[in-house]
């Protein structure tokens, strides 16, 4: 069965770096979307990310662009998230889903979610 696994989140102060990883596994990155989003206590699911096929790239926030850098592994049938400079209000759940086609800023839009891990940006 389809399933996504999210991994790399943690504690990690103001400023710093951490990198997330996305192992897709029965289906391949070859020919879906695969959306990277966070979900804060209270608030609503948002999109950070997103990486097509071909490898082209979108960011669904204007915070967001220049800190945070999504890449994949066809080889490892992994994407992932590196997030730079983070700040305390970056401090969320982060879920990977498989879009049903092309990159989108909606939930509607994914059929396939991982568990999340959390992100979590204090000193």
């Amino acid at each position: 069965q389809v399933q996504l696994v999210e991994s790399g989140g943690g504690l990690v102060q103001p400023g710093g770096s951490l990198r997330l990883s996305c192992a897709a596994s029965e289906f391949t990155l070859d020919y879906n979307a695969i959306g990277w989003f966070r979900q804060a206590p209270g608030k609503e699911r948002e999109a950070v990310s997103c990486i097509t096929p071909s490898d082209s790239t979108a960011y669904y926030s204007d915070s967001l662009k220049g800190r945070f850098t999504i890449s994949k592994d066809s080889a490892k049938n992994t994407v992932y998230l590196q997030m730079n400079s983070l700040k305390p209000e970056d401090t969320a759940k982060y879920y990977c889903a498989r879009s049903y086609l092309y990159c989108s800023p909606y939930v509607s839009s994914y059929d396939h979610w991982g568990q999340g891990t959390q992100v979590t940006v204090s000193s």
